[in-house]
């Protein structure tokens, strides 16, 4: 992957992208060069615009993230929890209640 940053980061400052910038840049990170590597790397973008790859990787949908929909449900299901708790202890009461009649 860093033999892509330093692509990128090449691209950016305006420089050539070739095996000896791409070189220079791993080896500034202090990052063993692999020379095959790099060879490989200034092939595959040979004839590639990069800002036009950049802009289409950036229009691709991603997955979306927890919509505050999806972040109240547990909400919900805690307050239903909360609600059926409630009535039971009212249901009890009265049941209570009604008992108490029979000997008061």
């Amino acid at each position: 992957m860093e033999y892509v940053y330093a692509a990128l980061l090449l691209h950016a400052a305006g420089k050539e992208i070739n095996e000896e910038n791409i070189k220079k840049v791993l080896e500034a990170a202090g990052i063993e060069v692999d020379e095959a590597r790099v060879k490989a790397l200034v092939s595959a973008l040979e004839g590639v615009d990069i800002d036009e790859a950049i802009n289409q990787a950036a229009a691709v949908p991603v997955a979306a993230a927890p919509t505050a929909a999806a972040a109240a449900a547990p909400a919900e299901e805690e307050k239903k929890e909360e609600k059926k708790e409630e009535d039971e202890e009212k249901k009890e009461e009265e049941a209570a209640a009604g008992l108490a009649s029979l000997f008061g």
